[in-house]
């Protein structure tokens, strides 16, 4: 029978966890950027888009009553909070929770050429969308020609 002798720094255990967490990061972040606060995994998940008339915020709340959200704007901050409660059925247990619970939050830096008192909000399907119009100085204007 044949002794193996490793030195004291090398421990085949810790390499195997190393090179588990580095083969996790690299597959959570194949490209290697840092998607910050807005990365992977932060709940709710939000869209923002803009067309002509303004600028969309969309977000991903199923569940949820209208009781249980608040949208406030504060200069050119949006922020959208909420709770979530999930709790087990009565009499029951949870053999499985992906779902998330608890209180959030997610603020949104928008234009300065938005109108947020003119901001619209509705809630269809589990899909909030918040609509904030452009400022009528902000839109562009048709200019006609005069002969000279």
């Amino acid at each position: 029978m044949a002794l193996f002798r490793f030195p004291s720094s090398f421990d085949p255990t810790n390499a195997l966890v190393s090179l588990q967490r580095e083969l996790d990061r690299v597959f959570e972040n194949p490209l290697g950027f840092d998607f910050g606060l807005s990365g992977k995994g932060v709940y709710p998940p939000v869209n923002v888009f803009s067309n002509k008339g303004g600028y969309f915020v969309k977000m991903e709340v199923p569940g949820l009553a209208l009781d249980q959200l608040t949208i406030e704007a504060h200069g050119r901050t949006l922020t959208i909070r909420g709770k979530r409660d999930v709790s087990a059925p009565q009499g029951g247990s949870f053999h499985r929770r992906e779902r998330s619970r608890g209180e959030f939050s997610r603020s949104v830096q928008l234009p300065t050429d938005l109108d947020l008192a003119r901001a619209e909000a509705s809630y269809k399907q589990g899909m909030l969308t918040v609509h904030i119009p452009k400022r009528e100085e902000a839109k562009p204007r048709q200019i006609t020609i005069k002969a000279a």
